[in-house]
């Protein structure tokens, strides 16, 4: 159960990389392709440094497949200059890869001994990407002498390291497959040798020979003949590629295993052969070995007594050399000295555990006692904290009582000065109304005394006979009568207009034309100033968008707001003629226009804009920049809840020192 949740863990992983797009190489692939006699020449211009070491550790693994004898002779020279130069990488690489190379030669006991120096080498700097490596390197050397629960236990250690730090577990995940396959767990064998190859495939292109072996050799225990043909197939051509002398041992050992299985002896001892005559160069003795042994069995189905004694007696010095009872007894001892290392972490790990847990108890205990403390502690300030509330509570409620009654006061106040701030409204409305009617009813007065001094002269004239003159006089008094009756219409229009507002005091919206009663208001603000003061004057304009129309608004309402902007802008542009003199020519303009369905009253004056400062308190209550006496602070605050109150919006744009826009924004509907 234990080895399938991990399987479930690697293939997790796997989608995690594949999810991330991860292609990190770690040790196992950190230059299998690289040109040796390249990495030679550079060794020869080093410098006796820490490069240098690396070069040489680089030559160590590169020739651990094809010539580890040469990979023994640099994996020396590196650890004596890593020694040398207290470089502890250095010094960890040396004894790994000299482990593979002393691995490819059969000395299992040795190369176990460097393998598990470099594993206390990499602990002591908590690298553990090599870590894993070292795993690796162990599993390697357990599984060919036979020891496959110690290789698959080092080949998982090693995928949950990996997986741990984010690195392709690929050729921990073969490794395993490969024990398994050994084992004659083929289900396993096949799932991880597969993920191992698909990996190999998606990051790397799928160069890599061994694994289609693997998968070769799967199927040959499977019985799938054919298909374990075509795997050596696909990996002979790949391992010759890539100049890996063992993997090519191994796989024509493959195919001799299967020719003799399937009764094809003439094959498998040509592959056989092959191994001999070809490759006993790369001193893989274990490859060697395996092909002598396939050989004597073949030559025995040929009934070949010297071929079979030759490769009996081959097989027996390879045997006693990679095998014998010594070297066994020594992978033994240092198996158990590292299980016993092993037993000495743990326990100091468990003792640490239990110091910890120790700890943590003591702090819980200390934790309790402060939090117990702490209560008994805010009980009594509690109890404190009540009776000072109790005191504060009395004063709060007279505080408040005090509050109400100022108020109330307040409200009263207010009241006062909004009934003000409309007193003060009308009697300026009422100054333009009057000068407006004024000036109708002086053509009337003038025009009937006119018609009086007529009348006299027409009874002289009719008196005397003069028809002709009578009737010249009685053109000019009719001609008088009209001009009467055109100013008379003209005071009865203002009338009705200020009565038709008035009567849009009750709150109904009804059509009204918005250019109309901006142009009334204009004037009769003007001439309200006016009437108070004579010296008052200023340049009026109008821009109407006659495209608009009436719209549903409460006319008397948007009048007071229009007439009240208009004032402020007058109010403006006199205080800046008091400071500029006869060079400032003030000018307010009042401007209509339709706009995405809205229509849009704008208000301008060249006066001295609003500063900056007080910009977001002119539609609060009661704020104004007027001097005392001369403003509520209710006009545009009054103005801000009139827009509102239709859905609208008010708004204001200015530049101090040059004039300042009010912007009142309407729905037309």
């Amino acid at each position: 159960m234990k080895k399938f949740c991990l399987f479930v863990l690697v293939v997790i992983f796997s989608l995690f990389l594949e999810a991330q797009n991860l292609g990190k190489e770690s040790i196992e692939v950190s230059g299998l392709n690289m040109n040796v006699d390249s990495l030679e020449i550079l060794l020869e211009k080093a410098k006796e440094d820490t490069v240098k070491a690396n070069l040489l550790n680089q030559l160590c693994w590169r020739y651990t497949f094809n010539n580890p004898e040469i990979g023994m002779k640099y994996g020396n020279q590196a650890l004596q200059l890593s020694q040398k130069l207290d470089y502890s990488k250095g010094i960890g690489n040396a004894y790994v890869y000299s482990a593979w190379c002393l691995w490819a030669l059969g000395n299992y006991n040795s190369s176990l001994r460097f393998a598990l120096q470099s594993l206390y080498e990499f602990e002591d700097m908590e690298d553990n990407e090599r870590i894993a490596w070292v795993y690796i390197t162990i599993s390697h050397v357990y599984r060919d002498i036979g020891d496959y629960e110690k290789a698959l236990s080092n080949a998982l250690k090693s995928i949950q390291v990996y997986c741990s730090i984010h690195i392709n577990p690929r050729f921990s995940i073969a490794v395993a497959g490969s024990i398994y396959e050994k084992q004659n767990r083929l289900d396993s064998a096949l799932e991880y040798v597969q993920k191992a190859y698909e990996l190999d495939k998606q990051f790397y292109g799928g160069e890599w020979g061994w694994l289609p072996s693997l998968l070769g050799n799967i199927q040959v225990k499977l019985k799938n003949y054919k298909k374990a043909l075509d795997y050596y197939h696909i990996a002979i051509p790949l391992a010759i590629d890539k100049n890996i002398k063992k993997d090519v041992v191994d796989i024509y050992n493959s195919l001799a295993g299967l020719y003799k299985e399937i009764g094809d002896t003439d094959s498998s001892i040509f592959f056989a052969n092959e191994v001999l005559q070809k490759w006993q160069s790369t001193s893989y003795q274990k490859g060697v070995l395996e092909a002598t042994n396939i050989l004597a069995e073949a030559y025995k189905l040929k009934s070949d007594k010297d071929s079979i004694i030759k490769y009996l007696d081959l097989s027996v010095t390879l045997n006693k050399n990679l095998f014998d009872k010594d070297k066994q007894r020594d992978i033994q001892n240092l198996t158990f000295n590292e299980q016993l290392r092993q037993d000495e972490i743990t326990k100091e790990r468990t003792a640490f555990r239990n110091q910890l847990k120790m700890y943590a108890l003591l702090a819980v205990g200390i934790i309790f006692l402060v939090i117990a403390l702490l209560l008994w502690r805010n009980n009594q300030h509690r109890k404190k904290a009540y009776a000072l509330l109790e005191k504060q509570k009395q004063k709060t409620d007279e505080q408040k009582l005090k509050v109400e009654q100022t108020l109330v006061e307040l409200k009263s106040t207010q009241s006062q000065l909004i009934q003000s701030a409309k007193m003060a409204s009308l009697g300026e409305l009422t100054a333009g109304i009057a000068h407006e009617i004024q000036n109708p009813l002086n053509f009337v007065n003038n025009f009937s005394e006119v018609n009086r001094e007529l009348v006299d002269d027409l009874k002289s004239e009719l008196a005397t006979g003069k028809m002709q003159s009578a009737i010249e006089i009685a053109d000019n008094i009719k001609d008088n009568e009209e001009k009467i009756n055109q100013h008379g219409k003209r005071a009865d229009a203002i009338v009705k207009n200020m009565l038709q507002h008035s009567r849009s005091g009750s709150g109904k919206k009804e059509p009204t034309d918005i250019n109309a009663l901006a142009d009334e208001y204009l004037r009769l603000a003007y001439h309200g100033l006016r009437a108070k003061d004579k010296s008052f004057n200023a340049t009026t304009k109008t821009d109407f968008d006659e495209t608009i129309g009436k719209i549903n608004i409460v006319a008397q309402d948007i009048g007071r707001v229009v007439l009240n902007l208009i004032n402020n802008a007058f109010y403006a542009v006199e205080e800046k003629a008091k400071q500029r003199g006869n060079g400032y020519e003030p000018l307010v303009t009042v401007s209509t226009k339709k706009n995405n369905g809205k229509v849009e009253i704008r208000v301008t004056d060249n006066g001295n804009g609003i500063p900056q400062k007080v910009l977001d308190k002119i539609f609060q209550p009661f704020f104004t920049t007027k001097p005392t006496g001369q403003g509520t602070g209710l006009g545009l605050s009054l103005s801000y809840d009139i827009v509102k109150a239709h859905g609208g919006e008010l708004k204001v744009e200015t530049r101090e020192g040059e004039g300042a826009a009010f912007i009142i924004n309407l729905s037309t509907s």
